[in-house]
C-alpha cells in the first residue's frame, strides 16, 4: 500500500497497456486511470496475454493501491431505445471482463441520456447494465457510476439518481460512485468555499453515503455554477479555483480514495506541474 495519498492522472496505454505504470511514475503519480481500448470506437481487439502479465507484475512492482480504468465514451447505458441499448450493455460487460483480466479495481463510467424518456427510464436501464455486467464478471472489479454535468436528458447529476442506480443493484458492493468535481459545479453543487463545500459534500453523504464513493475525478470548471459545460479547467484556474479545490481535498476521506486528475495538460511538465499543484494543495 502507498504511504502517501493516491493521487495521478489519467494516462496513455501507448505501446502496451503495462506502459502505464511507468508513466504514472515519471510525473510522480501514485495511482492512474486508462482507456483499456480506443474510447471513440466500439471495436476493439483482446489484449495480448503478455500484455496482461507485464501489467499484473508492474501493478505488483509499483505497490499501487488502486487503479483505475474508464469506459468508452461511446455506450449510453440509460438509453431507451433497443440497438442502443444492446451494443452498450456488451461493451460495459467486455469492459468488466478486461479489468477483471488486469486486476484494475475501478471501472468508471457515463451513465448516458434517456433520450427524453424519464429519469425512472434511465435509471433502471443504467442498473440493469450494471447487474447484467456483474453478473457476468469473474473477477472482483467494481463499477463507479459517475456524476453528469446535468446536460439535457442526462442520469446522475442528481444524487437522489445515483442513489435510485444502487438501490437496484443487487451484488452488494460492486457497484460505487467515481464524483467529478466539475460536474459537480456545472450542475449546480457550489465547490468554490469551504461552506460551500461541506454544503455540497454533505448532501451527498446525506443520500448516497460516502461510504459509497471510491474515486475522484479531480477537475476545476471553465463554466460557471449551475452551468451544466461539462469542461474541465486546470486545477486553480476555473470557476472552482484554487481555494474550493483546496477545500474539497481537505473534506474528511476525500484523500483516502484514488484523486484522479483529467484537466487540459498536454505534455509530461504539464503533467508534472498538475501534480505539484494539487500535492501543495493536499491536507
Amino acid at each position: 500500500m502507498t504511504s502517501e495519498p493516491m493521487l495521478g492522472l489519467h494516462v496513455s496505454i501507448a505501446g502496451s497497456i503495462d506502459l502505464a505504470f511507468d508513466r504514472a511514475k515519471e510525473i510522480g503519480a501514485t495511482t492512474f486511470q486508462i482507456f483499456t481500448r480506443n474510447p471513440n470506437q466500439w471495436k476493439f481487439k483482446p489484449i495480448p496475454d503478455e500484455s496482461i502479465t507485464a501489467f499484473r507484475e508492474k501493478r505488483r512492482e509499483s505497490g499501487f493501491e488502486r487503479v483505475v480504468d474508464h469506459m468508452p465514451y461511446l455506450p449510453n447505458l440509460a438509453s431507451p431505445e433497443r440497438s442502443t441499448m444492446k451494443i452498450s450493455r456488451y461493451s460495459i460487460n467486455e469492459e468488466v471482463k478486461r479489468c477483471d483480466a488486469l486486476g484494475i479495481d475501478y471501472l468508471v463510467i457515463h451513465l448516458g441520456s434517456h433520450l427524453g424518456k424519464g429519469t425512472a427510464v434511465g435509471v433502471a436501464n443504467v442498473a440493469e447494465a450494471c447487474n447484467e455486467a456483474i453478473a457476468g464478471s469473474k473477477g472482483d472489479t467494481t463499477i463507479l457510476l459517475e456524476n453528469m454535468a446535468g446536460q439535457k436528458n442526462s442520469v446522475g447529476a442528481r444524487f437522489e439518481e445515483l442513489e435510485m442506480i444502487l438501490a437496484k443493484v443487487r451484488v452488494d458492493g460492486r457497484v460505487g460512485v467515481c464524483l467529478d468535481t466539475c460536474h459537480m459545479y456545472a450542475s449546480g453543487f457550489d465547490l468554490a468555499t469551504k461552506d460551500a463545500v461541506e454544503h455540497s459534500m454533505g448532501l451527498f453523504d446525506e443520500i448516497v453515503g460516502m461510504d459509497r464513493l471510491k474515486a475522484v475525478h479531480l477537475n476545476d470548471s471553465k463554466g460557471a455554477l449551475g452551468s451544466r459545460l461539462d469542461r474541465h479547467e486546470n486545477i486553480g484556474e476555473g470557476k472552482i479555483g484554487r481555494q474550493g479545490i483546496k477545500e474539497f481535498l481537505h473534506y474528511p476521506g476525500i484523500t483516502e480514495r484514488p484523486v484522479i486528475m483529467e484537466t487540459p495538460y498536454k505534455d509530461v511538465a504539464a503533467e508534472r506541474k498538475t501534480m505539484k499543484v494539487v500535492r501543495s494543495l493536499l491536507p
